[in-house]
C-alpha cells in the first residue's frame, strides 16, 4: 500500500493569535531598542511585545 502526502489546510492570517501592522516610532527609540536588543539576545519585535504587554499591564486611565 502507497503512503499518501497529507495537506493540512493553512491557517489563516492572525490565527496564531498575532495581528500584524505598521506603526511610526521616532528613530532615538529604535535605536535604544536595538541596543536593548543587542543586550538581551531578543528581536526588536519580542522587546516591544514585552515592553507593550507591561505598559498596558500597568497602565492607569484617570
Amino acid at each position: 500500500m502507497k503512503e499518501k502526502l497529507i495537506i493540512s489546510k493553512k491557517r489563516l492570517k492572525g490565527d496564531d493569535g498575532f495581528k500584524t501592522f505598521s506603526i511610526r516610532i521616532k528613530e532615538e527609540t529604535v535605536e535604544k531598542l536595538d541596543k536593548l536588543s543587542g543586550e538581551t539576545g531578543r528581536s526588536r519585535n519580542e522587546l516591544i511585545n514585552l515592553l507593550l504587554d507591561f505598559a498596558v499591564d500597568n497602565s492607569e486611565v484617570k
